[in-house]
């Protein structure tokens, strides 16, 4: 059931509030449709910065799996079983996310969203400067994964108070009929935090060359993030509290336990439950399977080399980047859920197709070197490469992959901010963002791998035959469940007035 909920009307503010104004400003009526366009953009370009250089400092340890796990992890023989390891202690940091959210979305919605996203920011850089001087398992053993593991929580737990203030510091400045395009700029900062980290690599990797990268050049990416962080930083802290969060807190109207008042109350609790199950659980496998997986997919199963895969990520983010902002602009027109279900089907219906097309240009497996034993009479299995990618087609494939992320992923900042109200916004929006895009949506790398692994050692022939595939009976099965549920039970709220308590009721 699909309902259009028109703007309210809202008493007018004479006074324009300075760049997200302040919260002892009690003379000042703070509004967001009065905030200069100018500003608002001062507003985008802090808040994107940050967020893409957080991103970044969260996916370079997912893009280097494959070299830093027998690094930090050590080796068990069979290089799959590494990665696999070093998959899951990726998606660690992905569990914690929505502690993260609990966390740092009560801070924010009790002290305030710039001093919130500051604290993530430095917690993010800081634990992925750590990770890149971090000694080899050859020389402290064990304490090397645990540090590692330690850090990719804490990652996780900054990043899960980033995307939430990030979002509704966003969203609180911009005026009610331009939500959606104004907030799909976030949107763009996961995929560009992707894309740098992707393109940090290849630079460093081929300036350096492949032995020197793999022995200790894979850690510059990660202190490079130091010098990011400290720039974003001083960008950052020059901000205001914004708009409506200024407003609420000199009226002395913010939440005191903002965790009760999202979760308990049984109409807050509705909303956040159905934003989990109807939008950001599947908006996240589409995003990890679009972008992550496929990446994963080209590398470790299909074999291509790495700048190759990379150069086909790459070229198909930078085509598809700039539909999160059409469908987010789009959104304020014809309503957030239309092109949101609109992603999740495509994802259900096409990903296997799609990944199937990867799989036929990517051509057949070539041997580059024999299997052999090593000094120590280990066994070194022979190395697989797929010599002859159609490079062009694949970048084709993954291209409709992302352009379904950017369907499902361009709205949805712009509907959760939307669903509640300006004193709980920051918690409830950020625990089924989370919830939806790190522990469905960042799980879909290690799922998917664990059931390829497990598929190709089947005794059945067919589903011996098809095992590259069987990783992706889990995206698509989330995808299309959460389409089912997002149909029938999501509203379509749209350009309401964020000062009101209730928004969407």
């Amino acid at each position: 059931m699909s309902e259009n909920i028109p703007q309210r009307n809202a008493a007018a503010y004479a006074s324009p509030a300075p760049l997200g104004g302040t919260a002892t400003n009690d003379a000042v009526a703070h509004d967001n449709n009065t905030v200069s366009k100018s500003k608002i953009w001062q507003v985008i370009t802090a808040s994107s910065v940050g967020t893409v250089i957080e991103w970044y400092d969260f996916y370079i340890f997912g893009s280097l799996a494959a070299i830093i796990g027998p690094v930090l992890f050590g080796t068990s023989g069979k290089i799959e079983d590494t990665i696999l390891g070093t998959l899951a202690v990726f998606g660690a940091g992905f569990i914690v996310r929505p502690f993260g959210a609990l966390f740092f979305g009560r801070i924010g919605d009790m002290i305030g969203r710039k001093y919130t996203f500051l604290l993530t920011l430095l917690i993010m850089g800081g634990a992925t400067f750590v990770t890149g001087l971090i000694p080899s398992y050859d020389k402290i053993g064990i304490a090397a994964p645990i540090i590692v593991t330690l850090l990719r929580l804490l990652q996780g737990l900054a990043l899960g108070g980033e995307y939430g203030g990030a979002t509704t510091y966003v969203a609180e400045h911009s005026p009610d009929h331009k939500r959606g395009y104004y907030t799909s700029f976030i949107q763009i900062t996961a995929t560009a935090g992707l894309f740098l980290s992707i393109l940090v690599i290849i630079v460093t990797r081929k300036t350096m060359g492949e032995e020197a990268f793999k022995e200790w050049g894979w850690r510059i990416p990660f202190l490079l993030s130091g010098l990011l962080v400290i720039a974003s930083y001083y960008i950052r802290r020059k901000l205001h509290e914004s708009p409506l969060f200024a407003k609420a807190k000199s009226e002395g109207k913010t939440s005191t336990n903002p965790l009760r008042e999202s979760f308990v109350n049984p109409v807050n609790r509705r909303l956040v439950l159905i934003s989990l199950f109807g939008a950001t659980m599947g908006q996240g496998v589409v995003w990890y399977t679009g972008q992550f997986y496929a990446y994963s997919f080209m590398l470790n199963t299909l074999k291509v080399d790495l700048v190759d895969a990379s150069l086909v990520l790459c070229a198909a983010l930078l085509l598809a980047t700039p539909f999160f902002v059409y469908f987010g602009s789009l959104s304020d027109r014809i309503g957030r859920k239309k092109i949101i279900m609109m992603g999740l089907l495509c994802g259900a219906l096409f990903t296997v197709p799609i990944f199937y097309g990867l799989k036929q240009f990517a051509g057949p497996l070539t041997e580059v070197t024999a299997a052999t034993v090593d000094a120590t009479g280990k066994a070194v299995p022979a190395v697989m490469k797929a010599l002859q990618p159609n490079l062009v087609a694949m970048t084709a494939l993954v291209f409709c992959l992302v352009l379904f992320v950017t369907m499902a992923y361009g709205p949805i900042a712009a509907y959760l901010v939307e669903l509640f109200p300006t004193k709980v916004r920051y918690t409830s929006l950020s625990l089924p963002y989370h919830i939806g895009n790190g522990v469905f949506g960042g799980f879909v790398p290690f799922i998917a791998t664990a059931l390829t692994l497990r598929a190709a050692a089947s005794d059945t022939p067919f589903i011996k035959e098809h095992s590259t595939l069987a990783g992706l009976v889990y995206p698509v099965g989330i995808a299309f469940i959460c389409w089912i549920i997002g149909t029938m039970l999501m509203k379509d709220v749209r350009n309401v007035k964020l000062i009101e308590e209730n928004p969407s009721a």
